[in-house]
């Protein structure tokens, strides 16, 4: 994907680069310069609340059953 550079500076994200990365109006994004390549990282506003819900699911359950294990053998 290739977007340009305005006179100001800005640039457009492509909007398959937004949905995939569920970027939105006042996400951040971090900049890195690696040797001649730019790496740019979205950034949340609250990265727990992002990161939330990205679990395969189990580990809840999992952990009380680990629990309930534990509080018998006592």
């Amino acid at each position: 994907m290739r977007s340009t550079v305005t006179k100001r500076g800005q640039t457009v994200i492509p909007a398959k680069v937004r949905r995939q990365f569920q970027i939105g109006p006042s996400d951040g994004l971090e900049w890195f310069v690696e040797d001649n390549t730019i790496r740019v990282v979205p950034v949340k506003k609250d990265p727990v609340a992002a990161f939330r819900g990205k679990g395969k699911g189990g580990a809840t359950a999992r952990l009380l059953e680990e629990r309930l294990a534990d509080r018998v053998h006592e």
